[in-house]
């Protein structure tokens, strides 16, 4: 596994100087958020956005495609997968192999509303192989509907879908309700890409997704949970996403040293690094 960085990480530096800043930190893996990348394209061209990536030796391993009520059934959904096939065509010229969508939504659903979940999960994996990507499933802890880990597994399962799979939130995961045992459903190539973030020592019910810390500063068993990982195949990137201002208006470069001199010793002690070359 190797340390990726979330361009919402940096997101008021904007796509170019973020991405030069984290080259510059030995980052070679990154995500990309759409509305990040469109930022960019107001003024430059979509050869100029692959330029950045591999003028800095970047590779662009997955993006967030940031489509409200994308998996909550309900009558958006027809303008919704609209929106996903423009991003996936973004995403498919910058070479990215596969992209998320989050659980976000406004209603609280019945069980019987959950089939329409699962179908939506086979429409996006449908619209995403047609442009040569693999789409996955992010659970949210504030989502009225699919806030955890077994829910997120029960509807993945329904669905049964090849191509759909499972962001694993690290934070989501062990600041919300779930336990350390449902780790242990998971099956092998369910969970397709890892989101990398710590827990603060502070109560649950002060919690949100603007207080995660760096990975290796909080209080979530990151090493455990990376094992656990690896025993079930997992082998990909672990990207880090923040939304704290005090990281986001941190120097890109500076912040992509800080994450590494601070979260490249937990992949050590785990047993699972696969180091970049040292900057």
């Amino acid at each position: 596994m190797r340390l990726c960085l979330h361009t919402t990480s940096s997101a008021p530096a904007g796509y170019r100087r973020a991405l030069e800043g984290w080259a510059r930190a030995g980052i070679t893996q990154v995500e990309l958020h759409a509305t990040i990348v469109e930022d960019f394209l107001r003024a430059q061209t979509r050869t100029d956005a692959r330029a950045v990536l591999s003028d800095n030796g970047l590779t662009a391993v997955h993006g967030a495609v940031e489509i409200d009520g994308l998996l909550e059934p309900g009558p958006h959904q027809a303008a919704a997968l609209e929106q996903l096939r423009t991003r996936l065509d973004l995403f498919a010229s910058l070479g990215i192999p596969r992209a998320y969508a989050h659980t976000g939504g406004t209603r609280r659903l019945s069980i019987d509303d959950y089939g329409g979940v699962a179908e939506a999960m086979r429409r996006a994996g449908d619209v995403a192989a047609a442009h040569g990507l693999g789409f996955n499933v992010e659970f949210v802890r504030s989502s009225p509907y699919m806030a955890t880990l077994p829910t997120t597994l029960r509807v993945l399962r329904q669905a049964a879908h090849p191509n759909v799979g499972v962001v694993l939130d690290c934070y989501h995961f062990w600041s919300g309700l779930n336990r350390a045992e449902d780790l242990d459903d998971l099956r092998p190539g369910e969970v397709r890409h890892v989101h990398f973030q710590d827990v603060p020592d502070l109560p649950r019910e002060l919690l949100d997704s603007a207080s995660r810390v760096l990975p290796g500063e909080g209080v979530a068993p990151l090493e455990s949970t990376l094992r656990l990982l690896a025993a079930r195949g997992y082998a990909g990137p672990l990207s880090v996403e923040l939304f704290l201002p005090r990281y986001q208006e941190m120097d890109p470069e500076a912040l992509a040293r800080r994450i590494r001199e601070v979260a490249e010793p937990v992949l050590r002690r785990a047993g699972v690094a696969d180091e970049p070359p040292v900057c």
